[in-house]
């Protein structure tokens, strides 16, 4: 398939979707790794009202799908499970170069 390019700023903010089609949130970051230039994680908004009491969860990228027709992000996860995520404060992130903090997300959201 031919390569797809967005800007960064096109997706932040934009609602992200279940398969069935079931909100999951908004896309709040984009967490680059700057040793390879790739994209590793989507940080994701879910829960709070008008941004207030959200919670906050790094999902891998590679979880991902992109509806392009439709223009939005796509997480094949149920409300529950994500609910269930590992999550974090908006005032006190991880450290997302951590090798276990990134294998524990891996295996939730693969499995």
């Amino acid at each position: 398939t031919a390569s797809r390019f967005m800007s960064a700023t096109t997706l932040i903010g934009d609602n992200i979707h279940n398969m069935q089609g079931e909100s999951l949130g908004d896309l709040k970051e984009i967490m680059l790794n700057t040793s390879t230039g790739e994209v590793a994680y989507a940080v994701v908004s879910y829960g709070g009202i008008l941004g207030l009491g959200d919670k906050l969860f790094a999902v891998p990228w590679k979880s991902f799908t992109i509806d392009y027709a439709n223009h939005k992000l796509v997480l094949n996860v149920s409300k529950d499970r994500l609910k269930d995520a590992p999550g974090f404060d908006k005032d006190n992130w991880p450290n997302f170069a951590d090798p276990a903090f990134a294998t524990s997300l891996g295996s939730y959201y693969s499995g």
